[in-house]
């Protein structure tokens, strides 16, 4: 039996309005990930990188072409089926972090598990914060943590629902060099131990070249040229 694609991009384009005059953001852009592997984005500010995740993600909606995450058109969802395809599939890690202020390390871990009807939602959740070192922080508000700790909570809460696929924007770009270095070190150790596949969108050629493949985006478009598989 023939292994499907976890994704699959197809001629997908975004445009959006900007004062009146059609802006072009992505166009006709094709690629397919399969699962376990691991793949970073890269482009300059600007180049349409984090507009290709939120589409991935169902965020946002294409004017072009078709996604497809585990076979399944986006297209074909209305919003609320997007969402809970997202529940059931993906795990987010975002560089503001993105932590609910009100909840704290252990209840941010719990939420997307709560979601999905999990039972043992705070024991995993616990599990998770032990896992990425915080287990003296279970009951910290996310203002209380510091930015490294805040994203290595956003990793749990990420990789504790067990999703298919990990997206991750930027996950770096508020941190300082060494606690970046760090949180990158426990994501891709994360991903392996987890058989997740990965797809991080980063502007650090060091941190592209530690995943299997790494595509080019340069003023909205992907050549398939620039799909370079990285060499061990």
């Amino acid at each position: 039996m023939i292994e499907k694609p976890v994704v699959e991009v197809s001629g997908l384009g975004k445009t959006v309005d900007n004062g009146g005059e059609p802006l072009t953001i992505l166009q006709d852009i094709s690629f397919s990930v399969m699962s376990g592997e691991t793949v970073a984005i890269v482009g300059a500010s600007g180049s349409g990188k984090s507009t290709l995740l939120g589409l991935l993600a169902g965020l946002d909606v294409p004017t072009a072409g078709e996604i497809r995450l585990d076979g399944i058109s986006l297209a074909s969802l209305d919003e609320d089926a997007r969402a809970r395809q997202r529940g059931k599939l993906l795990g987010f890690v975002f560089q503001s972090f993105q932590l609910l202020p009100s909840l704290t390390a252990l209840e941010n871990v719990m939420l997307p598990l709560e979601l999905a009807g999990l039972r043992t939602s705070t024991a995993t959740a616990r599990d998770w914060l032990v896992r990425v070192g915080l287990e003296h922080r279970l009951k910290h508000y996310p203002k209380h943590l510091s930015g490294g700790e805040q994203q290595r909570v956003a990793l749990a809460r990420a990789f504790a629902p067990d999703p298919r696929l990990v997206l991750a924007d930027e996950p770096t770009g508020n941190l300082d060099a060494a606690t970046g270095q760090q949180i990158i070190e426990m994501m891709f150790d994360l991903n392996t131990r987890q058989g997740t596949t990965l797809i991080l969108v980063t502007h650090d050629e060091a941190i592209a070249a530690r995943c299997g493949r790494v595509l080019r985006i340069r003023s909205g478009r992907l050549d398939p040229a620039d799909d370079e598989a990285v060499l061990a």
